[in-house]
């Protein structure tokens, strides 16, 4: 990932009937990344990754859904070219929407695609960045209350109700996600996607945001679907992102590319920056990462189920790469750091613990 010289530009668009809680959650979580976990943790804000900006056709407020006053920080005129265009939730029945009323919306969205920015959509979202013509003939998901009209008013875009983010891959530049928390994903993804997954992951442990979701998590989609432009390096990442557990993985990683060993070894390093063993290991350690956050197994036991068979290894490994044990960081970061202590019902008040 290179490095940012500057935050990038996120124009979230505002509508009438644009839910709120989306708009907003978004315009608050994406702020947060580069600065906010500094601030918690240092009591210094770091700098910014994004700029997000709520956008609309005229300055002057409008009603969003459920009847919500917003007041829009930018013309749609005066801010033709963000880095990243989103467009929120709208909040009404799948049949109501009439693209007609929103020609000046298509034509930037247009715009900002063609001027090499990602253009992407939350839930409902989808119906007007399909009214585009971004969508036809390519692969998008929505709320599954809204995947009908997508498809009938749409009927060369190819509806996946089962799926949470589409366009995740390397290059692609439209983004569709499925329900209206699926914001979330959104948010995540393109925060690993600008700021890496460790960033995207701290952001979600501040929000307390649930990003182990049934189906492809933005990490886990980041990771598999970042396929470099070297097909046969492609395809060994594409088998050992599904055999990472393999006890012969780089082994498998070089039949599924059809390469000779030595050429392999030397194209990976190159497309990757990684050798194959390295790269392996990186993708063992973040499931064993997912693993000590959500599950109370021992620790020998992920060791196994990640595929390495000797522990004390595993532990040694982990601490050099991610700098703590592997226990430490369940500790710090488990399932339990979240928890909400309870008082217990015998248990004394504040006031008599300290005069005790």
């Amino acid at each position: 990932m290179t490095p940012l010289d500057r935050p990038l530009t996120v124009a979230l668009l505002a509508t009438t009937g644009v839910t709120g809680s989306t708009l907003y959650g978004l315009y608050d979580v994406l702020n947060s990344p580069g600065r906010d976990w500094e601030l918690v943790m240092s009591g210094n804000p770091g700098p910014p990754t994004f700029a997000p900006v709520v956008v609309a056709t005229s300055a002057d407020p409008l009603k969003g859904g459920n009847g919500v006053q917003l007041v829009p920080q930018q013309r749609l005129a005066d801010y033709p070219s963000p880095d990243i265009a989103i467009v929120p939730e709208i909040h009404l029945p799948p049949d109501a929407f009439e693209p007609s009323a929103f020609a000046q919306e298509c034509d930037w969205l247009c715009g900002v695609h063609d001027a090499g920015g990602i253009v992407a959509s939350v839930c409902s979202g989808a119906l007007l960045l399909a009214a585009t013509g971004l969508l036809d003939g390519q692969e998008a998901t929505t709320h599954w209350a809204y995947c009908d009209a997508l498809a009938r008013m749409n009927p060369t875009v190819r509806v996946c109700a089962e799926r949470t983010l589409i366009g995740v891959r390397e290059g692609e530049r439209v983004i569709t996600s499925g329900g209206g928390a699926s914001w979330h994903d959104l948010a995540l993804y393109l925060i690993a996607r600008y700021a890496g997954a460790e960033e995207a992951v701290k952001i979600a442990r501040l929000y307390l945001i649930d990003w182990h979701r049934e189906g492809q998590s933005p990490f886990a989609a980041l990771v598999r679907s970042q396929l470099v432009e070297d097909a046969a390096i492609a395809r060994a990442q594409d088998w050992i992102a599904h055999h990472y557990t393999d006890p012969a993985p780089v082994a498998g990683m070089t039949a599924a590319s059809g390469l000779a060993e030595r050429s392999f070894n030397r194209r990976f390093v190159k497309a990757t920056g990684l050798t194959p063993m390295s790269y392996v290991h990186t993708l063992r350690l973040e499931e064993a990462k997912q693993m000590l956050e959500t599950e109370d197994c021992p620790v020998e036991e992920i060791a196994v189920e990640v595929g390495y068979e000797d522990p004390s290894f595993f532990r040694r490994l982990f601490r050099r790469c991610v700098g703590i044990t592997p226990s430490a960081y369940r500790r710090r970061f488990g399932r339990q750091f979240f928890a909400v202590p309870t008082r217990r019902e015998n248990s004394p008040t504040r006031k008599s613990a300290l005069t005790s």
